[in-house]
């Protein structure tokens, strides 16, 4: 079956928004969307109509968000958090689990630590409202391996809010937050800061008490990268005169229709 591009970006609009609340990141979103497009453009004659177009989109952009997620590694152990709570001496402060529930900002953090296939169980059916068959379908697993998920995501959720919250005290007076101060130290490296911006940079490089070290081996990192450089280094004659006619031969090719 034919899937032309038309069609394709009227479903733009609700795929992105899934994107969104299963990646919890707008740029990765934005990326997935295309990513999903192409994708379904090379493998159209795969769709047969059987199942609603946007169904079968949404499930390539999750298997393709799955890849991604593989390779981030800064998740929690889904496995280390069940054995905790196989232990009857495991416990959490509730008040203050419940406390950090009512800001966003503290359960995107949370959300953000949970592996992929989790975070969707949980996010799809407590927030979204979709039933446990649905996600199961979605994930192409069975009814108690989608519910088995679902219980993991929500204790490993509950878990990391209460490792946030131990964090939090290390952190209290520090400015900034860590995600916000590491997103900036590149551009700190580089001096293309705002003053105002760099100047908190520096006070949370003073104050916390994991970020210097991360700082340092990027400084570090830096400094050796440039040493790799070969002031005297030239490109050979037989590898520019390929580079140079493959530009050619693309520029004269005809621009093939997505």
């Amino acid at each position: 079956m034919t899937v032309s591009v038309d069609v394709l970006t009227d479903h733009a609009g609700s795929l992105y928004r899934f994107a969104l609340s299963i990646t919890r990141d707008a740029d990765l979103a934005g990326d997935l969307v295309q990513d999903t497009f192409l994708r379904a453009i090379e493998r159209q004659e795969q769709y047969r109509g059987e199942a609603p177009l946007g169904s079968w989109l949404r499930r390539i952009l999750h298997n393709l968000a799955v890849d991604r997620a593989r390779r981030s590694g800064r998740e929690i152990i889904v496995e280390e958090v069940e054995d905790h709570w196989r232990h009857d001496a495991y416990t959490v402060d509730p008040a203050r689990v419940a406390e950090l529930t009512q800001t966003r900002q503290e359960i995107e953090d949370a959300l953000v630590r949970l592996p992929f296939i989790y975070r969707v169980a949980v996010v799809l059916h407590d927030v979204e409202g979709w039933t446990v068959r649905e996600i199961a379908d979605l994930q192409d697993i069975g009814l108690p391996a989608a519910k088995q998920r679902l219980r993991r995501g929500r204790m490993s959720l509950v878990t990391a809010l209460a490792e946030g919250a131990e964090r939090r005290k290390l952190l209290t007076g520090v400015p900034m937050r860590c995600w916000d101060a590491r997103q900036h130290v590149s551009d700190y490296l580089d001096g293309a800061l705002d003053p105002p911006t760099a100047q908190l940079v520096e006070a949370h490089l003073e104050t916390c008490p994991t970020c210097p070290p991360l700082y340092a081996a990027l400084v570090g990192v830096r400094t050796h990268l440039g040493s790799l450089r070969d002031p005297d280094a030239v490109i050979q004659p037989d590898l520019e005169q390929r580079v140079r006619a493959a530009i050619t031969r693309t520029r004269r090719s005809p621009r093939r229709e997505p």
